[in-house]
């Protein structure tokens, strides 16, 4: 193999696929980057066995061939050159790099070892392109009520699904809900992706993307995004009934701006660190306000109040991280708070009569 790239691509195409290389691991080739010619381009990849990531890269082509070579030294080794063109030349299973003045070989091992990278049938798939803005959000919106219990992986994804001819994102780690509703579609979906693929795809969305192309199978998920494609095993296994867990009611609806609340939750959380986050919201009809208020044992306690339209009295306990993340979430001006005393779960969402998005939280005992 050889061939010349700049580094600025080289360099692009490596960071976006060796977080998937896997050290820590008995398969050694696992730890590797596989860099094959492909026609007129650079085939530059990763895999460790759940997710596999590619990314094409224009190269002037001397010589086609393929060779692994070990992720973490060469991405940081290309990083490191200034940007000017790169020739990269194999010779008994090493790779010569030479760049202006620097030249070095890398100890490399034939592409043959390496995993074969996987594939996703287009004809008997389910297809959607989804707009970059759009993706994100989404993504955005529900990944953080995903869990890190291994124990219980259904939680560790969210589930896209089909309901009423519409595309919804929801995920729950058994403390807080979240759900997004995101496009119509005519197709029966119902997948669990990983939250570290959504995470892989988030960090190679660049700022020249427009659209996410997204492909599902039975066992598999791909997304293309310009020259890169993430393609991930779905986890197995039935995501919970979540919408028997939505409130239909709720005896306390308070209505407040967005910025205001986050204030307050945020003042409210620096004395609430040594009682495990735990912060108190009562909601008073008569003044017009919701207060906050949390207790340092060692230190002292706070309440701060924000001018909210309030339906009823009432007030709910709970984890003031899990709210300052929801409302970092949620679209809009003003926010839409409703809860029903003090064991029923609470709901936030935007005022705004569209809105596509909702997030539960789940109250601690006060």
């Amino acid at each position: 193999m050889e061939l010349t790239v700049t580094q600025e691509n080289l360099n692009h195409a490596l960071s976006a696929v060796s977080r998937v290389a896997n050290t820590k691991t008995q398969l050694p080739i696992l730890s590797n980057i596989l860099l094959r010619t492909d026609g007129n381009r650079l085939l530059v990849a990763a895999t460790n066995l759940e997710i596999a990531i590619t990314q094409y890269i224009g190269a002037k082509i001397t010589k086609p061939g393929a060779i692994t070579i070990p992720a973490r030294l060469m991405s940081e080794f290309i990083s490191s050159l200034p940007k000017e063109s790169v020739e990269l030349k194999v010779i008994n299973d090493n790779l010569h790099i030479k760049s202006g003045t620097y030249n070095s070989v890398i100890n490399g091992y034939i592409a043959d070892e390496f995993p074969e990278l996987p594939t996703i049938n287009e004809s008997s798939s389910i297809q959607y392109s989804i707009k970059v803005e759009d993706f994100k959000k989404a993504v955005s919106q529900t990944i953080i009520t995903t869990s890190s219990d291994s124990t219980r992986p259904v939680l560790t994804g969210v589930y896209w699904h089909s309901y009423n001819n519409q595309l919804y994102l929801a995920a729950t780690d058994g403390y807080r809900l979240s759900e997004r509703r995101l496009v119509g579609t005519k197709s029966d979906v119902s997948v669990i992706i990983p939250t570290q693929t959504l995470q892989e795809v988030m960090r190679n969305i660049i700022d020249d993307s427009s659209e996410v192309d997204i492909l599902f199978d039975e066992t598999q998920v791909r997304f293309r995004i310009n020259d890169a494609e993430i393609i991930s095993r779905l986890i197995d296994g039935n995501f919970p009934d979540y919408r028997q867990l939505v409130p239909k009611v709720s005896e306390t609806t308070v209505t407040l701006n967005k910025l205001d609340f986050v204030r307050i939750t945020k003042i409210a959380g620096l004395f609430a660190r040594e009682s495990g986050g735990s912060v108190t919201l009562t909601a008073d009809s008569n003044k017009g306000v919701l207060s906050v208020h949390s207790i340092a044992s060692q230190m002292g306690e706070n309440t701060s109040e924000a001018k909210a339209k309030v339906t009823a009295d009432g007030q709910i306990t709970l984890n003031s991280r899990y709210l300052s993340e929801a409302l970092s979430v949620i679209d809009g001006e003003n926010v839409e708070f409703s809860f029903s005393g003090k064991i029923a779960p609470c709901i936030l969402k935007s005022t705004d009569p569209k809105t596509d998005y909702y997030h539960i939280i789940m109250p601690l005992k006060s």
